[in-house]
């Protein structure tokens, strides 16, 4: 059975039983059989109150190799319900976000491609395409993220990335850290508006040499006004996952590591994560796929990375002390459902969540924990008034 705290509305979706088992609002959904599985969640809300979300295809009935499909879908009744808008070709592991009233959508054409960039004015349903450097081709060559906020700070908008050059070609091991920004009021389809960071590379001897690599890194600035990009660690004996604070300069253009304290514990560092800064609370907050020892002890030879059925909400004073507030999504079996990838925001008093969430259909699982089948909303409500 699943366990759910204080998820916003109805199902909609469907009128299968058996379906609305799925906790949430179900955004779509694409059966295991078809061999595309739902990856990268972006969730963005429009200065008039709609939601836009996102979300790209992966697995070997896919183009992600190719030229990658995302698809655009709208909710105008705060995610209950939610319609289709556009497929778009040659968009992967993107983020949504909206700058000066418009909508983007920024990340690689298919799996380690070159970086694009495109707008809509008609909330999503119609996109520029980039063509060159003046029109969204950003970056050409090999690079890898996720869909990880775009934040304005200091004039600037800044969005980590990693390069997917090396030195060793395999996963993990070849993702360098690094920083696009832009000012705040260039065109940010002109390529000449970004600036890169130069990427720190891969080393075998951090974290006492159990690490597999960091990738998927979000921006933050701390207490003292320090920006970092504070990545996922892939770590590959250990059962204590960490994040990495990767320091960025003042200017943007150079990271600076220390291995020594650079690693710090975070339960659930090995997924993907979304930090923000909520000025209510004066807090960072983030949705975590934390491990629970009941689980651990069920699959004890199991990576850290391999548990994606808990969702957990955590908040922090500085960064580098997190404290559980509320389990917010929790299912029993470990092997076939997961909730994972989550991009989420803050709306008012609430969060909202969008989720690639693996569960039963009602006939058959996912594939596995990982190869989504679903595409959910949720909204933790009050959370800033939630107790463990």
């Amino acid at each position: 059975m699943f366990k759910v705290w204080k998820l916003y509305g109805l199902l909609l979706w469907s009128s299968s039983l058996l379906a609305q088992t799925v906790p949430g609002n179900i955004v779509c959904y694409e059966p295991a059989s078809s061999q595309r599985y739902i990856g990268s969640p972006g969730l963005a809300m429009l200065p008039n109150g709609d939601y836009v979300a996102s979300h790209d295809f992966f697995g070997p009935q896919s183009s992600e190799w190719q030229q990658a499909t995302t698809r655009i879908y709208s909710s105008n009744d705060k995610g209950r319900t939610w319609r289709y808008l556009t497929e778009i070709h040659g968009a992967f592991w993107s983020s949504l976000f909206v700058h000066r009233g418009v909508l983007y959508l920024l990340g690689p054409d298919r799996h380690h491609g070159t970086v694009l960039i495109r707008k809509s004015t008609d909330g999503g349903m119609t996109w520029t395409q980039p063509t060159n450097r003046e029109n969204g081709v950003l970056l050409t060559g090999e690079f890898h993220c996720a869909p990880m906020p775009v934040i304005e700070y200091n004039g600037r908008l800044w969005r980590p990335m990693e390069t997917a050059h090396g030195p060793i070609l395999q996963w993990g091991r070849r993702y360098g850290a690094m920083v696009m920004s832009a000012p705040a009021d260039a065109d940010l389809l002109d390529a000449r508006s970004w600036q890169t960071s130069t990427p720190m590379l891969y080393d075998s001897t951090y974290n006492n040499g159990d690490f597999g690599g960091w990738l998927e890194g979000n921006f933050v600035v701390d207490r003292n006004g320090k920006m970092w990009d504070m990545l996922r660690v892939a770590n590959t004996k250990s059962i204590d996952e960490k994040a990495a604070m990767v320091g960025i300069s003042a200017d943007g253009k150079t990271l600076d590591f220390d291995p020594a304290i650079g690693f710090i514990p975070f339960d659930g560092g090995s997924k993907k994560f979304v930090i923000r800064y909520d000025t209510v609370s004066d807090r960072y907050w983030t949705l975590v796929n934390a491990v629970k020892d009941k689980y651990r002890r069920q699959f004890p030879e199991r990576n850290p990375s391999g548990f994606r059925n808990v969702l957990v909400l955590k908040s922090s004073k500085d960064l580098k002390s997190w404290q559980e507030v509320k389990v917010i999504l929790e299912h029993e079996d470990v092997l076939n459902h997961g909730f994972q990838y989550v991009d989420w925001s803050f709306e008012g008093e609430d969060i909202i969540v969008l989720s690639r969430t693996a569960y039963f259909d009602g006939k058959a699982n996912a594939h596995n924990n990982h190869d989504a089948n679903y595409l959910t909303f949720h909204r933790v409500e009050n959370f800033r008034k939630l107790k463990k």
